[in-house]
């Protein structure tokens, strides 16, 4: 089985004026974007995190798009994994339903939160301070899925975040098509949180922003 040591924060969500679903994360390690966040227009979100296993996120995914709630997904990922003790998981479904776990194996600090159509949650931290302020921010921030995932991933950042360093970021999510809405990442930088803001900000203002996002006209047989 294929598994990673990524010490990480995240925040999961769904939007229930648009449906959107995304994942915003931050770590000490490269490359965050190619390993924790997973998302499905329209079926869910899922971010795998501490010894991360990919397949958690794969198959969360199918078991929600079977009409799995985020509790029962989560009760069937743990009950296959013999290593469940060393993840943190958090899921969302499309009807803004989640789920989370953190093992007692994860590194602290540790943890998560769970909040209407939205998780969040850590290990390795400074401090517990980062989930809370990813947290109250993310419930009175307003505006589109992705601007409150990002500010709440920057709203953990200022508060310590990961407490080895930061590396990468990643921000993603889908709307109503196969393809993601958002799937921006920084792969290795020293400041990741703040450049992952410059490429949203330059990336979400582009005067052809609507044609990025083409509806299929036409259908496979």
């Amino acid at each position: 089985m294929v598994c990673v040591n990524l010490t990480t924060f995240s925040i999961v969500a769904r939007c229930p004026q648009t449906g959107d679903l995304g994942v915003a994360v931050s770590t000490a390690i490269p490359a965050v974007g190619a390993i924790n966040p997973f998302a499905r227009a329209q079926v869910g979100a899922i971010a795998t995190q501490a010894w991360s296993n990919p397949y958690l996120g794969i198959d969360g995914l199918n078991l929600l798009a079977q009409g799995l709630s985020a509790t029962e997904v989560l009760e069937q990922l743990l009950k296959a994994d013999a290593d469940k003790e060393r993840r943190q998981l958090s899921i969302v479904d499309a009807h803004g339903g989640v789920a989370a776990f953190t093992g007692t194996q994860v590194q602290p600090w540790k943890g998560h939160r769970e909040g209407e159509s939205y998780v969040v949650a850590g290990n390795f931290l400074v401090s517990d301070e980062t989930i809370l302020a990813m947290a109250e921010t993310f419930e009175t921030m307003r505006g589109s899925l992705g601007e409150r995932l990002l500010v709440a991933l920057e709203a953990g950042q200022a508060a310590g975040g990961d407490r080895r360093g930061k590396v990468s970021a990643a921000l993603l999510v889908v709307r109503d098509e196969e393809y993601p809405y958002l799937d921006l990442r920084v792969d290795e930088h020293s400041e990741p949180v703040a450049e992952l803001r410059r490429i949203f900000d330059i990336y979400t203002t582009l005067p052809y922003w609507d044609d990025l996002h083409p509806k299929r006209t036409w259908h496979q047989d």
